[in-house]
């Protein structure tokens, strides 16, 4: 049985590729999913496709419909859904994406670090986990298909 994760929030490092190569060295039956992480072309994947805006509040607007379809699927689908908080910038879609989550009944593990605990109480509160670490993350995966510890 595979188990399908979304991996949402912060795009501005490699955590996702962490987590996946933790997995397949685990040689766990995980398939992964997430947003489009090309800042560029997820700003302007509206525009791109559906032509462009002079105003800059209806070029976000088309982006921002455009990911949701991609963003809606791919937490709907999934049995997980990983939302990471980074420590640069504001991540309200990655808010946004837990609230999805946890609205539609899906098991969320939230990551962030030790400076976001106060900001981000209330999506912890929603979440079944709470980490730091990409490898905490492959942990609970591991621990969720074989039932298993780490070490």
């Amino acid at each position: 049985m595979t188990l399908s994760v979304y991996l949402s929030g912060e795009i501005h490092t490699d955590w996702r590729d962490e987590i996946v190569s933790a997995c397949e060295a685990a040689g766990l039956d995980v398939a992964f999913s997430a947003p489009v992480t090309d800042h560029a072309a997820s700003d302007d994947c509206g525009v791109a496709i559906m032509g462009a805006e002079s105003n800059k509040f209806w070029h976000d607007m088309k982006g921002a419909k455009l990911n949701a379809i991609r963003t809606r699927k791919g937490i709907r689908d999934a049995d997980i859904v990983v939302v990471r908080f980074g420590e640069k910038y504001r991540q309200w879609n990655a808010a946004f994406d837990a609230g999805l989550a946890s609205a539609w009944g899906k098991a969320l593990i939230v990551m962030h670090g030790p400076d976001h605990q106060h900001a981000l109480k209330e999506v912890d509160a929603a979440a079944l986990a709470v980490v730091e670490t990409p490898a905490q993350v492959a942990q609970i995966l591991v621990y969720v298909e074989r039932g298993t510890l780490p070490g």
